[in-house]
Formats: structure tokens, C-alpha cells, sequence
């Protein structure tokens, strides 16, 4: 598969046998895991590379994660039910037909959202929950993020 940032490259026999050996030059510390990969792969391996995505920082995921928790909470929905909610609620939904009759999902999961579609995930989640009565503080400013960086 080729596009203009991303290729998929398929690496045989001797390819892949250098393929190997060089990838764990540079990334030594990973080298006995890379080792086992390229050992269960009989038929070759694949290798993908894509431009990095920023994706969102550790802290801001751990401010919307607690504050999701403590509205599921709030609200009698596990946090996996509310996280769902506020997907389909940001994001838009689809109803899709399954054996199990029809099921809500989300047109994207924030595990692929930029830095800006998170921020919107959480201003949903502060919007939503002081429609019901619960308050979420306003997010942090990236000094105050480091209080949630760590969990």
C-alpha cells in the first residue's frame, strides 16, 4: 500500500534477515523482541512506515480519564459506557446492524484523535456533565497538566 505518507513494504528471506539486523542496530534495547517477531514470521514481514501523528499527551488523557470516571460515576454508567456517550456525542455516531440487533457506535475512537479532536472530547465532557448538575473543572493549562501527567 502507497501513499503519499505512507508505504508498506514486504521483506523476504536475506531482505528480511537484513531488515532485522538492522532495525535492532537501532533500536537495541528492543532487539530480543524484534528477534521474535522476524522468528514467527515465515512468510516475511511487513513494514510499515507513516509519518508521525502528534497525538495527545499523557496528561491531558489522564485529566479527561478522571474526570470521565467521576461523571460515569455521577451518572450510574461504568466509565467504559460514558466514554462511548461522550464519543458518539463528540465525534457522531452510526447505527450498525449486528446478529444482536442494532448497536451505536462512535465514527471515531479518541485512541485516533489529534491533540484538537481530544480537546474537543473533553470540552463534550464538561458540557455534557454541567447539563446534568455535575461539575468539571475547566481544563488545565499545560503547566497545571503536570499534576495529571502521571495519573
Amino acid at each position: 500500500m502507497t501513499s503519499p505518507s505512507k508505504i508498506t513494504l514486504v521483506a523476504q528471506e536475506e531482505k528480511s534477515q537484513r531488515l532485522q539486523d538492522a532495525i535492532s542496530e537501532v533500536f537495541p534495547q528492543q532487539a530480543d523482541h524484534i528477534r521474535k517477531i522476524f522468528a514467527g514470521a515465515k512468510l516475511g514481514v511487513n513494514l510499515e512506515i507513516s509519518h508521525k501523528k502528534k497525538s495527545r499527551s499523557r496528561a491531558q488523557e489522564n485529566y479527561f480519564r478522571k474526570w470521565e470516571r467521576e461523571f460515569a460515576n455521577f451518572c450510574g454508567l461504568t466509565q467504559d459506557e460514558m466514554h462511548n456517550e461522550l464519543l458518539c456525542r463528540s465525534f457522531g455516531s452510526e447505527d450498525v446492524e449486528t446478529r444482536l440487533g442494532i448497536k451505536i457506535r462512535p465514527m471515531q475512537r479518541s485512541d485516533r484523535s489529534s491533540p484538537s479532536e481530544y480537546a474537543e472530547l473533553i470540552d463534550t465532557l464538561i458540557v455534557v456533565a454541567a447539563q446534568t448538575g455535575f461539575a468539571v473543572p475547566p481544563p488545565p493549562t499545560p503547566e497545571e497538566y503536570k499534576e495529571y501527567a502521571n495519573g
